[in-house]
């Protein structure tokens, strides 16, 4: 069927494949940063049933460094602002990307309705209608 469309409206259906794959790309990135954010934040919960004087490891590549509990919770704060941040960030994104891919969907339709309006004298026009 796409051989068929005119070029313009093979265009805009390409884009809107390219604006569904950068959805589809958005939308993970979005849950991987929220699967990292509710990990710091349970980590930075558990931080308040611990001691202050524990002695604490951080993960460091492929070792186990020793920290202070008060580092910790600064990197751990740290993070999760900036993934609250990253999250918000992606929603934002995710919707324009929404609100493009629903804009290109009806410009498309409109293109296709406008061009099959023109040829209901045709057999085809019928036919495909």
């Amino acid at each position: 069927m796409q051989g068929n469309l005119p070029p313009e409206a093979q265009e805009k259906l390409e884009e809107l494949q390219d604006l569904q794959e950068t959805a589809q790309q958005v939308a993970a990135q979005k849950q991987q940063a929220e699967t990292q954010l509710n990990e710091s934040e349970t980590a930075l919960d558990a931080l308040d049933d611990i001691e202050e004087d524990t002695v604490m490891y951080r993960e460091v590549g492929e070792l186990l460094v020793e920290t202070e509990y008060g580092s910790a919770r600064d990197d751990l704060e740290e993070k999760v602002e900036n993934l609250e941040v990253r999250v918000e960030q992606l929603s934002k994104q995710e919707e324009r990307v929404r609100d493009q891919f629903e804009s290109l969907q009806q410009e498309l339709q409109q293109m296709l309705q406008g061009g099959a309006g023109g040829g209901p004298m045709g057999p085809g026009g019928a036919g495909g209608a």
